[in-house]
Order: structure tokens, then C-alpha cells, then sequence
């Protein structure tokens, strides 16, 4: 039968089917979202239309397709990075008080003082930010200067992808990456078909075909047609959806539809056509790939956004204090400052408002230290220095790749000590997306054992010529039995496995390639060619193999293919005998069902299953049947009937391929490994165990989401596996009930529905769910929507009034609301087949209303909007490119990094920095509060109790060198038992070390401690004052000594781990403490600037006095034994509240690191197929039309009219 060529009848009909009359053209009518008109070679046209955008600007409507990831260019960097840093209260409040020092009557000090440390800030974070945008420049500048070939007149061109227009024809070779979205015109494959690799979008590594029309593959398939083609192109406006397209191609009064089997979207790989061409659609920021990137996102960590709170607070805490010793400056003033006339207060000139409006302002400078820069300077110093350990981490580089762990973002690391949600990609995250054939059982027996009481042997394949060496079989004696003979079971098995299956097969330099519909099913046919049965070939109704080196045909009489429903794929072939069999491969559960009664090897089989299952293997069954001559002539009519009906098609061949797939006769069983990353189980595991739920989005098929769940220890046996309908379930009963998830209704759902016969979903406390993208759709409309777009005034009355605030919240949301809540009650949620945006509406509803710190880790560009989105993006060094990388906040090279990347690094972040805010805010409270005792008895007139010197070095010096290493080196453990006790890390998720109540407690303790170090040292030496002219200055030098050694002891106390720096920070603190003292109040520098060092000899005066060190000795005492006491209560009463690790826990710990066992067993024989070929149909329909069958290369195609590029 010659298949080559179609029939003109057939060809008729594909017409008819695409085409219809279009005299109604001129009076179509453009819906809103299907208004998007492509002129084919007519960039011009798409030029020069605009559409209006805000303010009365317009724009081009097709945009170009250069791309743009970067966050500014030359003239933007400066405005929108002073704007970004601004958002920062501090930063904000620096330049008010600079604005202020500038003011000669209220100022203090002078500006520069401000203003030069405020720039170094601003300038350290500008360069960091350019450094960053600099690598997305060149990112897209790599992008958008790939070439490609565009049609220029009538030859072929080379031409940058930022070139590229709407209406451009462009030409694609093998391998090349599409550079915009096309509507394919034609292939040099049979009948236009062209494969394509999707991995960039869906991150599926299989191939997936796509078709030209009949038209186009007729009339348009050569240079002069490809130049003259004008047809016009109607289709639904640039969007996100990958998985559908609605079009219309008008040409030659004729309308053809176009769907997605017709588009070549940006980011695919051509495969296997050696040309193929199509019109640009969709180009640059309009591309579905580029509508799925989302947009940048400044992020900051809730220990900023709450430090920028608490900084709020402490103005306030400054206003009011201001405002107290201002009104108090007047009312001294007015009744006992116009009593002593040598302050110069005169109650003939005294303006009490004039006056309380300027010492407001000069105690406003004066008190400005409360929020010193040095906070936001050191904490940038901080972040930078804990990103360097991230860096430097051996654990986490990756000697195989040359790839270290990289912080790409330096602000966000104590955010990876608060993570509570993982949202991961599948393939290239966790898994190689490499399928290996591992083991079998055939005839009862099990083969492939690794390990059988001794290491097994590798079976030697070198006698197979066709054997690729990378497959790793540990059982010789299966090769022994093939080469053999002996067993006929064994034959049969590895022959069905080389004919049943839909695999393309093309030889490169002397090379089989197999192209497949999945790995699953390549894997398979590659193992049966490993072991001497190899598929050679096949035709619309042959099929070659070769049998241990012995080639034959068998004739194809029907391919039963696989749909989700069916699970399984069967072949009727005829042998040179004349003999009819039927193969079948499918899942166990629909096998079984389909056996011949007391058919041979079934329990054994079923064993090995199980054993197979424990092993996270994915298992496969196989079986045959003879067919009768008679009998299948009879099902062969019945069938080409069924294949012709225009009604219930699907379901009269559903029912014939049930009636032939019965009494089968088993062979044996497959087991497949899809190989994980390295360690990935055992660091979901302790992930768990930390308190961390993991979300699995993929694009990839559901069975094999789920099986990789299972592999990876992300589900167990021990779970209840929920789909979408029962949680609709769940969800009507909400409605049914009258449930609202809106913000002001704080009724648990489950507390709604606990009495309803149909709860079995919250009933369960260990379950599972398992949703698809066409699911979520229902869920993530309000996520859609940005909330910026609400009115104002409806927010800020939605603030004030409780009915109003119910109506923001629609029905939508609310369901929106009770599907996240319920979701979130899950161990864990595998989200397939869902789009980029979707995995970024998902992060984005449950950070909406759960409120918890997010982490998103992904490889590939389908991953860019996800890591965006997510609170941390983690990007994989992956297969899929380093789009991913480029977009991310951290960079890793294996998922199992991940583990030590939070447990180790992010918890010691989170600690050192928590402990570095409390213990900075308390030093300069400390301080701070001491000014407002001393202002009470010095008249309210501004005079500091410190000496001059000794509030510039207490900034930088004096107490700042403790609260550094803290914030460095400071640790509870070490990394081995961060890693063993998970359970730390959520000390972190419920943020115990930093909030309000801390915040608070600081304050308190401050004010505390001042009130102590002032009022004792004045009481000692109220009486000195006036004797010798030092009471002052020795009532000051001893506040300050008390300052300092108040402050390093505290900090002291909670230093967890001492180091050499450590231990020199505290030493140095003290040194420089007493050399800067006597050096600045030495007679040497007094008499040459007596205004500037105005405490001459004070030092050596009061150092000598013991009355001075029993003073100070008392301040400390009084200071830390409270402190101590605390802690010992805390320590002995509190440790489990407060996350403190006890011996016993340390001891469990490390007794479970030593049972660790190579493969975890499962309490049920519950298996799972690797048979998740397709979400769709197979190849089966190309197979049997003939239209994906290569043609012989006519004469036509070899003359000058084929297209070729000049």
C-alpha cells in the first residue's frame, strides 16, 4: 500500500473540513478578546498602528521583539533606585534631620555629619543594585542578539531576534529555539509535521508535535509562494495561556481555523525538521512565554518591613519625647529660668510657642542618635557578610559542575530561616528527567537485583551491536537467557516491548534515534534494544524489528492507543506467519482486570510488583492474546465502522477495544526509575520535619507527578489521596452553609462543616491533594486582579465599617479564601499540568491568605513568575538554561543544597540577626534614655551628660564591635545538628526572636538600665559638685564607663558561640574604651582646643578615685544580675517554648541519622504505573494515516523552488 502521497480525495475532504466561505468577511466583527489582526509579509502595516495608553500617550500595539528583564537603563537608574532606597523610613528620616542641620537656629551639628553617611548607604546599595541589573542586561542583550533567518523580498536573511516584527516569515532549522510565536506555514516533514521540545515552558522534556494546515502545506512550500503569501491572521489578543490558541486564517476568500497544534511558541525547540516556517504572530513582551515571566517584584524581608514598623515607633517614641522636653525647656524657662539671669532668659522677650517650636527641633537633633545610621550601615554590612558564607559554604558547591551556592540577592537571608511553604518545580528540580530501566519480572521471575546477598554483576552488553552502553543492568543471568533461548517468556516480553508503542525512529551518522511521546515509553523501547530487540523502523502499516540480530516485518492491523482514561496501549500485528496477536502494556490495576482466568505467574507477579513499589520503582504490566483469523475480521469491520461515525465515535471504540483486550495472557511486569536528584528524598524529609509544607507545580502529566511524590518521599502509603472533585465537595458544603472566608470572619472552615456527613476531607488529618491547571482556573480569577486597582476611598471606608468591608470580599474570594485554607490543611499538594502564570497565582493566593514566608525553587524559564512571585527564588544551575538563575534571589546547583541552605545558613541568619536588632536598639535606648534622666536636672537645656567624644566613638566603637560578631559569627550549634534538629527552625516560622512583644522588652530593659546608670552615679556624686570643679565630669565619665560596660556585659551573656573575633571585638571595645578616654581628655589636647576636648584631665582624676569603681561596680551588678536571673528561669522552665535544644533531643537526633536506611518501606502493596505516556492520545492517529511517516525526497523539493536561506 503506497501512503507517500495523500489522495486527492482525501486532501479534499481535509479542505472542506478547514475552509469555508468567506463572503462574509467585510462584515466580521471583532470581539474584545479575539481583535488581534497579523498581515503576513507586512511588517509596515503592524508599524504603524497605535493604541492610547493613560495620559493621552499612545504606543505601538505589536510590540517588537526585543526583550527587557533589566530594572532600569542609564536615565531611569537614578530616580527609580533613590526611590526604591527612600521607601526606607530610615533613609527618609536621615534626610529630613540633614534638611533640618542645615537650619543655623535649631542645628546642633553640622549637616555633613548626616549627609555623608547617608550617601555612603545609598551609594553601596546603588552599586549593588547595578551589579545585579548589569547581569540581566547582559542576559537579555545575549537574548535579543541571537540570529535567526527572516524572509527580506524574495531571499532569506540574517537577522537579530530584537528585529524580528509581527508579519515576519521566518525559517527554522533543526535545534533551533523559535524566537517568537508562529503560525506554522510549513515542514519539510511529511505533511508539515514538526516536533518540538517544550521543556523552557512546561518543563516536559518529550516531544510534542505540531501540524501546518493542508493549505499552506500545499500552496505555500516554496521561496516564490512564502514571498507572495498575504493572508490575514484573526486571533484572540496577546495572553498567558500555553495550552490553547483561537484563530482564523483568511486567504484566497477561504477561512481556515487555527488552533494550538498550529502555533510554535517562543521558547520551543525544532526537533526533527530539518525546515520549517511560519508567520510571527505574537513577538517580545506580547509572546505567551514572555506573559507568563511576570513582573519584578522589590522584595523585602518581614524582618525589614518590621524594622521599618518599629522604626516608625521609635520616631514617634523621639516626637513625643521631644515634644515632652520642649514644653518642659518653656515652663522651666518662664518660672525658674527668668530667676537666674545669667542663663540670659528674660521675661520681657520670652515667646513661649517661638521658643517651644525651636527646642523641639534642637532636641529633635540632639536625640537623633536614638536612631543612628549605623543601624542600617551595619545591617547592609551584615547581609553581605552572611551572603559570603553562602558562597564559601563547601557543603553547598558542586564539584561535578564547577557551581558554588550564590547569593544573588544580598537583603532576603534571615527570610530563608522563616520559609514555611516550598513551592517546587518537578523536572530538572527534582528530578534528571532520565528514565532507566531497572528491573523486570518475567515469568514469576525477578531480574535486576543489585544486591542479592552479594553485589550482582553488570550484565556485559558488548555482544550488541545496537547496545547505547548507558544502560546498567545488574543481572546477568537475564542476557544469558535471551542469548540462549531457553525461555520462550522472555522472548516474548522484550518483543513486546520493541512493537507495542507509538516511537518514531530516524538513523543520524549510522545512529538510531528514537523520538517518543515520553520518557517513559523511550525508555522502554530502548531497553528491549539493549537487550537484542531492536525497533528499526515502521510504515503506516509496518512495523521492523531486529531479533538478536535476525530483522522482521510485522504488518500493523490496528493500534489501540492510550488515552488517561484507558492506562494503557495495545498493537494487533501480523507476523510472516500469518499468525494474529494483540500486545498490551498498561497499568497493573486495568491488566489484571483483563486476564484470562487461572492465568500462570499472577501472584508472583503481583509480589514483584510489590517489592517494585517499595522501591519507588514505576511498574508496568505486560500481556498478549492469539486472535483467531474469523474473530478479528469480524472486530476489523465493526471498527472501521466505529472509526467513521459521526456519532458516539469515542465511545463505540472505547467499548470494541474493551471487547478485544480481554482473556489476555500475562508476561511479566517493567520496572522503570526515574531518577531523582541526588539525596532529594531524605531533604524533603527533614524539610518536613522542620515544619515546612511542600508544594510540587508542574507542567508535567499527573500520573507522573504523582509517581515522582511517591519516589521523592513529598507523599506516602500512609496519606489520603484528595483530587479537585472532593474538594469541591467540601466547598459546596462551605456554600451550602453559608460560610465566608472573608478577613473580618475568623470561623475555622472545618468548624463550619465539623456535622457534615460530608467532611471525609477535613476528617482526615494525613492526606494529600492532587490538582490540575483547568481546577486551579476556578480558583485564581481575584488573584488575577491586582488590588492596587480598588478604589482608595472604598478601602479606607471598608477600614471604618464593618458591612462595607464584608462586600469587598465577593463570592469569589471568599472561595478563593476556603480553597486556600483547605488546601493548606494538607501535608503536601502536587499542582500538574498547570501554566508558568498559574505556579504564580498559586504562590500568590497563598501568600494572600496565609501570610506566610514563601519559597520558590524552580530550573527552567516556566519558573521565572514563580520565583518572582514567591517571597526567595531559588533557581537550579538545570539543564533548562540559566533563565531561572538570572531571575532568582539564591542560586544552587542541587535541590539537597536547599536543606543546608535553610536549616544551616537561614536559621543562623535569622538568629544573628534578630540578636543584632535587639541588642542595637537596647545599646542606643540605653544611651539615649540616660540624656532624657540628665535633661531633667540640667533645666531642659540640651546639654548632654556624655562628653563629646565619647557619643561619637559610642556609635562606632565603643559597643559596636560585640553586636557585629553576633551578627557574623554567632551560632546555638553547629551545622551537623542544625541539620538534625529540624525542629529548631521553627523558631523562625512563628518569628519568636523579633516582634512587637521583643520590641518591647527592649524598650523597657532600656529604660531600665538608664534609669540605674544615671541615678547612681548621681547620687555618688551629688555632693562633689561644686568642690573642685570635677563633680560633673566625674558624674559624667562614670554614666559613661556604666554605658559601656552595661552594654558589652548583656551582649556578652548572649553571645551562643565564642570565636577568637568574638573574644577580640569585646576586648577591643574595652581598650579603645579607656585609650580614646584618656586620650581625649589628655592636657595635651585640651590646651590646644579647650572647646573640642573640653574635659582636661577628668580621666585620670576619677580613674584614680575607688568611689568611682564602686559606683560603676554597682551599676553593672544591679544591670545583669536581673538579666541573669531571666535566663536561668527561662532556661530551666521555658527551654521547650523557646526552641532550646536539650541533650536528649541531641542524643534522638543523632540516633536517627545512624538509622537511615537506603530505601524506606511502605506500610501497603499500593502500586503505581509509569504508564502516563500522554495527557492526550499518543501518536497512534499519525502512525496509521501515514501523515507522520518522512516521504522520499520528490523531485519537486530538490529543484530551486524548495526555500532554501541565501
Amino acid at each position: 500500500m503506497d501512503t507517500s502521497n495523500p489522495s486527492p480525495d482525501s486532501d479534499a475532504a481535509m479542505n472542506s473540513s478547514e475552509s469555508s466561505d468567506s463572503s462574509e468577511f467585510d462584515s466580521h466583527q471583532l470581539e474584545n478578546d479575539i481583535s488581534w489582526e497579523v498581515k503576513a509579509n507586512n511588517t509596515s502595516y503592524h508599524a504603524g498602528i497605535k493604541e492610547r495608553t493613560s495620559f493621552l500617550f499612545k504606543k505601538r500595539k505589536y510590540a517588537n521583539n526585543k526583550i527587557k528583564t533589566s530594572k532600569y537603563n542609564v536615565f531611569s537608574f537614578l530616580p527609580l533606585n533613590l526611590f526604591e532606597q527612600f521607601q526606607r523610613v530610615a533613609n527618609f528620616y536621615f534626610l529630613l534631620i540633614c534638611i533640618l542641620q542645615t537650619v543655623p537656629i535649631i542645628a546642633t551639628l553640622p549637616w555633613f555629619t548626616t549627609m555623608i553617611p547617608l550617601s555612603m548607604v545609598l551609594a553601596v546599595t546603588a552599586v549593588k543594585d547595578i551589579i545585579d541589573d548589569v547581569a540581566r542586561h547582559r542576559n537579555d542583550s545575549e537574548i535579543n542578539n541571537r540570529q535567526c533567518e527572516v524572509l527580506k523580498g524574495k531571499s532569506f536573511k540574517f537577522v537579530t531576534w530584537k528585529e524580528l516584527e509581527v508579519g515576519d516569515v521566518v525559517c527554522l532549522k533543526k535545534d533551533d529555539f523559535v524566537p517568537a510565536d508562529l503560525f506554522l506555514l510549513f515542514s519539510t516533514e511529511p505533511n508539515s509535521l514538526c516536533y518540538v521540545e517544550t521543556a523552557e515552558i512546561d518543563g516536559e522534556s518529550n516531544l510534542k508535535y505540531r501540524q501546518a494546515l493542508s493549505v499552506t502545506h500545499e500552496k505555500v512550500n516554496n521561496l516564490d509562494q512564502l514571498a507572495k503569501f498575504d493572508g490575514r491572521i484573526i486571533c484572540e489578543n496577546p495572553n498567558c495561556d500555553l495550552h490553547s490558541f483561537i484563530g482564523t486564517l483568511y486567504w484566497q476568500n477561504q477561512e481556515y481555523s487555527i488552533d494550538n497544534e498550529k502555533i510554535l511558541l517562543r521558547g520551543c525547540r525544532i526537533r526533527n525538521a530539518e525546515k520549517c516556517y511560519g508567520v510571527v504572530i505574537f513577538a517580545g513582551v506580547d509572546t505567551k512565554i514572555m506573559k507568563n515571566s511576570g513582573r519584578y517584584v522589590l522584595k523585602k524581608t518581614t524582618i525589614e518591613l518590621l524594622m521599618n514598623r518599629v522604626v516608625m515607633l521609635v520616631l514617634l517614641i523621639l516626637v513625643v519625647m521631644s515634644i515632652c522636653l520642649a514644653v518642659g525647656a518653656v515652663v522651666w524657662d518662664s518660672t525658674v529660668g527668668v530667676n537666674m539671669p545669667y542663663l540670659g532668659s528674660f521675661p520681657e522677650v520670652l515667646n513661649l510657642g517661638y521658643d517651644c517650636f525651636l527646642a523641639f527641633w534642637s532636641h529633635i537633633i540632639l536625640l537623633n542618635s536614638i536612631l543612628p545610621m549605623s543601624l542600617y550601615v551595619t545591617f547592609e554590612l551584615l547581609h553581605v557578610a552572611q551572603s559570603f558564607f553562602i558562597k564559601w559554604d563547601l557543603e553547598m558547591y558542586c564539584e561535578e559542575s564547577d557551581t558554588p551556592a550564590n547569593a544573588r540577592t544580598t537583603t532576603l537571608n534571615e527570610e530563608l530561616g522563616q520559609i514555611k511553604y516550598i513551592f517546587s518545580d518537578k523536572t530538572g528540580t527534582l528530578t534528571q528527567n532520565i528514565l532507566a530501566f531497572k528491573k523486570c519480572c518475567i515469568d514469576g521471575q525477578i531480574y535486576g537485583n543489585q544486591y542479592d546477598g552479594a553485589a550482582a554483576t553488570m550484565a556485559d552488553l558488548s555482544w550488541n551491536t545496537y547496545a547505547d552502553r548507558r544502560l546498567k543492568f545488574y543481572d546477568s543471568l537475564l542476557v544469558q537467557l535471551i542469548r540462549s533461548g531457553e525461555q520462550p517468556g522472555v522472548r516474548d516480553f522484550f518483543r513486546l516491548l520493541a512493537l507495542c508503542h507509538t516511537v518514531m525512529v530516524e538513523e543520524k551518522d549510522g545512529q538510531l534515534i528514537y523520538q517518543a511521546a515520553s520518557p517513559d515509553e523511550g525508555a522502554l523501547v530502548l531497553a528491549a534494544r539493549n537487550f537484542g530487540y531492536v525497533f528499526l523502523s515502521r510504515t503506516q502499516d509496518s512495523i521492523t524489528i531486529s531479533e538478536l540480530g535476525m530483522q522482521k516485518t510485522y504488518t500493523v492491523l490496528a493500534i489501540l492507543d492510550f488515552t488517561s482514561s484507558r492506562k494503557r496501549m495495545s498493537i494487533i500485528l501480523k507476523d510472516s506467519e500469518g499468525k494474529i496477536k494483540l500486545f498490551s502494556k498498561g497499568a497493573d490495576t486495568v491488566i489484571y482486570e483483563r486476564l484470562q482466568l487461572s492465568c500462570p505467574h499472577m501472584e508472583s507477579t503481583q509480589i514483584a510488583l510489590d517489592q517494585f513499589a517499595t522501591e519507588t520503582l514505576r511498574t508496568l504490566c505486560l500481556a498478549y492474546k492469539d486472535i483467531e483469523e474469523n474473530n478479528f475480521q469480524d472486530w476489523s469491520q465493526r471498527h472501521q465502522k466505529a472509526t467513521v461515525a459521526l456519532q458516539n465515535r469515542e465511545h463505540l471504540l472505547e467499548a470494541l477495544y474493551d471487547e478485544i483486550e480481554t482473556n489476555l495472557v500475562l508476561v511479566g511486569a517493567t520496572a522503570i526509575e526515574d531518577k531523582l536528584q541526588i539525596r532529594v528524598p531524605e531533604t524533603i524529609q527533614n524539610l518536613k520535619k522542620a515544619g515546612i509544607k511542600i508544594w510540587v507545580l508542574t507542567g508535567d502529566k499527573k500520573e507522573t507527578a504523582i509517581n515522582v511524590g511517591y519516589s521523592c518521599r513529598l507523599l506516602s502509603e500512609e496519606m489520603e489521596i484528595f483530587e479537585g472533585k472532593d474538594l469541591n465537595v467540601v466547598l459546596d458544603s462551605l456554600r451550602k452553609n453559608g460560610h465566608r472566608c472573608s478577613e473580618d470572619n475568623t470561623d475555622d472552615v472545618s468548624d463550619t462543616i465539623k456535622n457534615n456527613e460530608e467532611s471525609e476531607f477535613l476528617s482526615c488529618d494525613n492526606k494529600a491533594l492532587i490538582l490540575t491547571g483547568s481546577f486551579l482556573d476556578k480558583f485564581i480569577h481575584s488573584s488575577k486582579r491586582p488590588l492596587k486597582k480598588d478604589r482608595w476611598w472604598r478601602k479606607q471606608w471598608a477600614m471604618v465599617n464593618r458591612e462595607a468591608r464584608r462586600s469587598v470580599c465577593t463570592e469569589a474570594e471568599a472561595r478563593e479564601r476556603a480553597f486556600v485554607e483547605l488546601a493548606c490543611q494538607c501535608q503536601a499538594v502536587i499542582c500538574c499540568r498547570v501554566t508558568p502564570n498559574q505556579k504564580a497565582l498559586v504562590v500568590q493566593m497563598v501568600k494572600k491568605y496565609q501570610r506566610v514566608i514563601t519559597l520558590a525553587i524552580g530550573d527552567g524559564a516556566n519558573d521565572v513568575n514563580m520565583l518572582k512571585t514567591a517571597h526567595i527564588g531559588v533557581g537550579i544551575s538545570g539543564q533548562e538554561g540559566m533563565q531561572a538563575v538570572l531571575s532568582s534571589d539564591y542560586s544552587l546547583a542541587q535541590f539537597y543544597y536547599l536543606e543546608r541552605l535553610l536549616l544551616v545558613h537561614g536559621q543562623w541568619a535569622y538568629q544573628r540577626i534578630c540578636k543584632f536588632l535587639r541588642y542595637f536598639l537596647y545599646k542606643t535606648f540605653t544611651f539615649s534614655f540616660v540624656q532624657i534622666w540628665f535633661a531633667i536636672f540640667s533645666g531642659f537645656s540640651g546639654q548632654s551628660v556624655f562628653e563629646l567624644w565619647c557619643i561619637t566613638f559610642y556609635k562606632v566603637a565603643y559597643s559596636w564591635f560585640p553586636v557585629v560578631t553576633i551578627g557574623v559569627l554567632d551560632k546555638d550549634m553547629n551545622d551537623v545538628m542544625s541539620i538534625r534538629c529540624p525542629k529548631r527552625y521553627k523558631i523562625g516560622q512563628r518569628n519568636e526572636l523579633f516582634n512587637y512583644k521583643i520590641f518591647l522588652v527592649t524598650i523597657i530593659h532600656g529604660l531600665l538600665s538608664s534609669f540605674i546608670i544615671f541615678f547612681i552615679p548621681y547620687g555618688a556624686f551629688l555632693e562633689g559638685v561644686g568642690q573642685d570643679g570635677t563633680g560633673y565630669q566625674v558624674m559624667a565619665m562614670a554614666v559613661g564607663t556604666g554605658v559601656v560596660m552595661t552594654v558589652n556585659i548583656e551582649v556578652m551573656l548572649d553571645i551562643s558561640y565564642w570565636t577568637v573575633p568574638s573574644l577580640l571585638a569585646v576586648t577591643i571595645d574595652f581598650i579603645l574604651y579607656f585609650c580614646v578616654t584618656f586620650m581625649t581628655q589628655s592636657n595635651f589636647l585640651s590646651r590646644r582646643n579647650p572647646q573640642m576636648f573640653q574635659f582636661n584631665g577628668a580621666a585620670a582624676y576619677a580613674f584614680k578615685q575607688p568611689l568611682f569603681w564602686l559606683t560603676i561596680l554597682l551599676v553593672v551588678a544591679i544591670n545583669i544580675i536581673p538579666s541573669l536571673t531571666v535566663r536561668f528561669i527561662l532556661h530551666c522552665f521555658y527551654s521547650k517554648d523557646a526552641g532550646i535544644v536539650t541533650y536528649e533531643d541531641l542524643h534522638k537526633a543523632g540516633r536517627m541519622m545512624d538509622d537511615k536506611t537506603a530505601h524506606f518501606k511502605r506500610s501497603s502493596t499500593y502500586r503505581r504505573s509509569s504508564y502516563a505516556f500522554s495527557q492526550n492520545k499518543g501518536f497512534a492517529n499519525l502512525i496509521t494515516s501515514g501523515v507522520s511517516l518522512r516521504k522520499k525526497k520528490t523531485s519537486l523539493q530538490s529543484n530551486s523552488g524548495q526555500p532554501t536561506p541565501n
